[in-house]
């Protein structure tokens, strides 16, 4: 299965830089690194990423995470994915461009 995490430019190159990352100040705030399912995705980026541009998406297995993942309760009750460690780059399967088209960000077809 894949989970998503949208990534700033800056972030994104500082993992490529040095193949881990613990995420955005939020994400080293609370402790863990937010992902979204594919269905959460776009809202997620509405909420929490509204009119930025120069975005990355990841798409990563989530299998490869092993028990340092856990699907807590968040948003609207719903469950998201959470990494309890540092995102390594071995497990990003695939990232994409996340562009800002007509003030919503146009998602790729690969996630449908």
């Amino acid at each position: 299965m894949l989970i998503y995490k949208i990534f700033r430019a800056e972030e994104w190159a500082a993992l490529q830089a040095q193949g881990e990352t613990r995420g955005a100040p939020i994400d080293v705030a609370d402790g863990f690194v937010h992902f979204s399912t594919a269905e959460q995705a776009a809202e997620t980026a509405a909420k929490h990423f509204a009119g930025a541009e120069n975005l990355t998406l990841v798409a990563c297995d989530a299998q490869k995470m092993g028990d340092d993942l856990k699907w807590e309760v968040s948003r609207g009750g719903a469950e998201f994915p959470h990494l309890y460690r540092p995102l390594r780059l071995s497990e990003i399967a695939w990232t994409a461009p996340l562009p800002l088209q007509a003030g919503a960000h146009r998602f790729p077809e690969a996630m449908a």
